[in-house]
């Protein structure tokens, strides 16, 4: 095997471009599993680790633009406040060892659909910023994830960055595992009030090919909000719309029978998901 490295991002493209095999590497938390078991053996690596522009993120145009190669841990430390969600979501990802050195750009590129911090990404309508030795292109992260574990990084591109909203409302994650701690989501759900634009944003992790948008739930719940007037009441939700939104975040679900969980049990714990995240982030608006 031949590792190539760089501290140059511009060195890195050319790298990429010219062998497009290359395989990236940042915290190496995916990669170096599916080596250590024999799944594949690229013939060349591109480390990028010494890369300083990725590690890097600012607020650009109203947004903000997180480097691939930010870790988990910085994430939650450093960005909380600003992307709670994603900061939940990342709280849950392996161990400590694994935080410091786990980025969701590598996330991003896995694009495993029980990817931790996918969900809150869908949720935030997130970009990804693709690179290559040509130019750069942003694209949503709904259609970067084009099925279990497949993207559309072309062969000569490299994950520059993601661009996400800031949290205007409260957010939430919740995962289903087989144990506490380091672990494999059985499945998950994310969930955003964003009042500015007074709709709720929720996502399906781990049940289904790619992460799952809630639309008809979405779709429902916004009109309770409106119909009710609560985003200016702040008074709560009925449970009767709490107990329908979750039933719709359960039917959006397209999950399957493995060795984690049924796809019957699945649906079950993606309804209870929907109605306490959205339960929890409202009683935090309400109490804002």
């Amino acid at each position: 095997m031949e590792v190539l490295q760089t501290d140059s991002w511009h060195e890195a493209l050319e790298l990429k471009a010219a062998q497009p095999e290359a395989v990236p590497i940042a915290g190496g938390t995916d990669l170096m599993v599916e080596l250590n078991f024999d799944r594949i053996r690229p013939e060349v690596v591109l480390d990028l680790t010494r890369i300083g522009e990725l590690t890097d993120w600012g607020p650009e145009n109203g947004r903000l633009r997180v480097g691939a190669g930010v870790t988990y841990a910085r994430l939650i430390a450093e960005l909380g406040e600003r992307l709670p969600g994603l900061a939940i979501a990342s709280r849950t990802v392996g161990s400590p060892q694994i935080r410091n050195r786990g980025t969701v750009g590598g996330n991003l590129g896995t694009s495993s659909p029980a990817g931790d911090a996918l969900p809150p990404l869908f949720a935030s309508d997130t970009e990804v910023e693709l690179a290559s030795r040509s130019g750069t292109r942003r694209i949503p992260v709904a259609e970067f994830v084009t099925g279990p574990k497949q993207n559309c990084i072309a062969d000569d591109e490299l994950i520059a960055a993601f661009h996400i909203a800031p949290a205007d409302g409260p957010q939430q994650f919740a995962k289903i595992g087989t144990r506490n701690a380091m672990v494999i989501a059985v499945c998950s759900l994310a969930l955003a009030i964003w009042p500015e634009r007074q709709r709720v944003a929720a996502c399906i992790g781990s049940a289904g090919p790619t992460p799952i948008r809630a639309d008809e739930a979405e779709r429902f719940i916004a009109g309770v909000l409106d119909e009710h007037d609560l985003w200016s009441k702040r008074t709560p939700i009925p449970e009767t719309a709490l107990a329908n939104f979750g039933g719709l975040v359960e039917k959006a679900a397209r999950p399957i029978d493995d060795v984690r969980g049924t796809a019957r049990y699945r649906h079950h714990a993606l309804g209870v998901l929907g109605r306490r995240t959205l339960a929890w982030a409202w009683e935090a608006y309400r109490c804002a």
